[in-house]
């Protein structure tokens, strides 16, 4: 059995100070073998930002990996956004944008999805969705594997941000190279559950986070996801705060079983978005 953590648009520089003890502590609680970060660490690309995140990660006591999120590469200095967009992200975060690790049974491969000419706007490249691709399905027939980027390749139409460009053809190549998992942020929304653009089709699930720490909230609570494996079942646990609490408290569970090439809800899964009080 393996267990991750997802966080993500933790955003520090908009970061709640009055979670941050909490949100450490509910990780620590959890032991997960490994803490999954979908992107926007802070909120405009400082030094100081990238060094709170750092320091917060760091004494999370797991190991971690994380992608940058479009929030993630400087707004006001156009100069640094196109020429060294990540300098400050390989400087205080880590040199790979990409990065993958492997444990006894699961994958998680990073995805890249920010677009330097595009705003918050993401953008799924085909060079890197083929890398990955070529990851999938390389490794134990039961191994869980798992992708992670910013951008969600599907969105609810009550959000106000753009889809990512070329979102559908990409996960249609990520589907059929045996993804089981697709992890995002960015909208400060949850959701759990098949894509609805491929309804009636096996494939992977979307886990899609809604911000930990920020204080934009957009009318949803601040939240985590825990991600079990166990053989052939998934099991999506969603920690939240109440819109009075500063403590993450277990809020819905999701359970997916391993049918072929993808996954499929078992039966009284919680795998809708729920914006409600605790």
């Amino acid at each position: 059995m393996s267990r991750l953590v997802h966080l993500s648009d933790l955003h520090f520089g908009r970061a709640r100070p009055e979670l941050l003890a909490p949100l450490s502590a509910a990780i620590r609680a959890a032991d997960p073998d490994l803490v999954v970060v979908s992107g926007d660490l802070t909120q405009r690309a400082r030094s100081r930002e990238f060094a709170a995140a750092r320091q917060f990660l760091d004494g999370l006591g797991a190991r971690w990996l994380s992608v940058p999120g479009n929030h993630d590469i400087p707004l006001y200095q156009p100069w640094d956004r196109m020429l060294a967009p990540f300098r400050k992200y390989r400087e205080n975060i880590a040199l790979d944008l990409e990065p993958v690790h492997e444990g006894p049974d699961y994958q998680v491969a990073g995805l890249n999805t920010v677009d330097r000419f595009a705003g918050q706007r993401g953008r799924a490249r085909g060079h890197a969705v083929r890398r990955i691709c070529g990851l999938l399905g390389q490794g134990d027939a039961q191994r869980f594997d798992i992708v992670v980027a910013h951008h969600p390749f599907e969105q609810d139409k009550s959000s106000h941000k753009k889809p990512m460009r070329r979102a559908e053809p990409m996960l249609e190549k990520l589907s059929s190279a045996g993804a089981h998992v697709v992890l995002s942020g960015h909208l400060h929304m949850w959701h759990t559950g098949p894509f609805l653009t491929r309804a009636g089709r096996t494939g992977p699930i979307q886990v899609h986070a809604g911000t930990s720490l920020s204080s934009r909230l957009r009318g949803e609570v601040n939240d985590f996801a825990v991600l079990d494996i166990e053989g052939h079942w998934l099991t999506v646990t969603r920690m939240a705060v109440g819109s009075e609490s500063t403590e993450f408290k277990q809020r819905t569970v999701a359970r997916f079983k391993r049918d072929g090439a993808g996954l499929v809800p078992a039966p009284g899964s919680e795998i809708d978005g729920d914006a409600g009080e605790l």
